[in-house]
C-alpha cells in the first residue's frame, strides 16, 4: 500500500503513536491477508514479516491537535521534501504569563501587568512579525544538539542554547481577544516554532506569553477538513482515504 493519509490528531498523542496506531492496522491486514492467501495456495501476498513502512511530515507536539500528514510505503522517500511545506495553524496565547516549555506543559509564572495591551496594539505587534525573521527555537524540541534531543538536556536541567534559524510568517491575522486570552491563526514556513513566535510576542506586547493551544489547518494544499479522526483509523478506511499522486 502506498500512498498519502491525512490525519486529525487528537490531543495527548505524539506524532509517533499515530504513525504506530496506522503501521499496527496496516500490519494486522497484511498478516489477514498472507493467511487468507496461504488457505487458498496463493504465496503472492506480501510476507507480513517484511517492513512496512510509514512516516510523518513533521511533529505536532502532544498537547497539539490537528493535521498529520503521513506517507506510507514509497511515498515515504516524499518525507524529506514535505517537510519543508508551508504550514497553517490555529493558535491561542495567555497573556501575563510564561512558561518554562513555552506552552501549557510547563511551569507557569505569572508577570506584573500595569496596563492590559488594547486590540489596536495587539493587532499592531502581530503585524510586526509578518515576514522573514530569524527565530530562537525552544529550549523543548527535538533538535539535536551534541547528538541529543534538546528536551532530553533541558529536562536534565542542562543549559540548552540553540542558534537563531531563519524562518518566515507568511500571514498573521488576529481572530479574538479577551483578556487574558488571545487567539489567532498563521501561516509559516517549516522551521517555525510558534511557541517561540508566541514568546517572542509576549515580550513585544511587555505581558509575557505562552501557547495555551494549537491545531495545524493546513500543510501545503493539504487541508484538515479531509482528515480521518484517529478513532477511524482501520484498514478500509485507510485504503478509501489515502491519496496518490506522481
Amino acid at each position: 500500500m502506498d500512498g498519502i493519509l491525512l490525519v486529525d490528531k487528537p490531543k495527548g498523542w505524539t506524532s509517533f503513536d499515530v504513525v504506530a496506531k496506522v503501521r499496527g492496522v496496516l500490519r494486522q491486514a497484511q498478516k489477514e491477508l498472507r493467511s487468507q492467501s496461504s488457505e487458498l495456495g496463493n504465496s503472492k501476498i506480501q510476507d507480513p514479516r517484511s517492513k512496512i513502512k510509514v512516516g510523518h511530515t513533521g511533529t505536532l507536539d502532544p498537547s497539539a491537535t490537528g493535521l498529520l500528514v503521513l506517507c506510507i510505503g514509497k511515498y515515504t522517500k516524499k518525507v524529506p521534501d514535505m517537510i519543508r511545506h508551508n504550514k497553517t495553524y490555529e493558535a491561542e496565547m495567555t497573556l501575563g504569563a510564561t512558561s518554562t516549555t513555552g506552552d501549557q506543559e510547563g511551569v507557569i509564572a505569572q508577570s506584573t501587568i500595569y496596563d492590559l495591551p488594547t486590540t489596536e496594539l495587539i493587532q499592531s505587534v502581530l503585524n510586526e512579525f509578518i515576514g522573514e525573521q530569524m527565530q530562537v527555537p525552544p529550549a523543548y524540541s527535538a533538535i539535536k544538539v551534541d547528538g541529543k534531543r534538546a528536551y532530553e538536556l533541558a529536562r536534565a536541567g542542562k543549559e540548552v542554547k540553540l542558534e537563531p534559524r531563519k524562518c518566515t510568517i507568511h500571514d498573521l491575522v488576529l481572530t479574538s481577544y479577551d483578556y487574558p486570552k488571545v487567539t489567532f491563526t498563521c501561516s509559516v514556513s517549516s522551521g517555525t516554532y510558534i511557541r517561540s513566535l508566541v514568546e517572542d510576542i509576549g515580550k513585544k506586547l511587555g505581558t509575557g506569553a505562552y501557547m495555551s493551544e494549537l491545531r495545524r489547518t493546513k500543510v501545503a494544499e493539504f487541508d484538515l477538513h479531509n482528515a480521518i479522526s484517529t478513532d477511524n483509523i482501520d484498514y478500509e478506511t485507510i485504503k478509501k482515504e489515502l491519496i496518490t499522486y506522481e
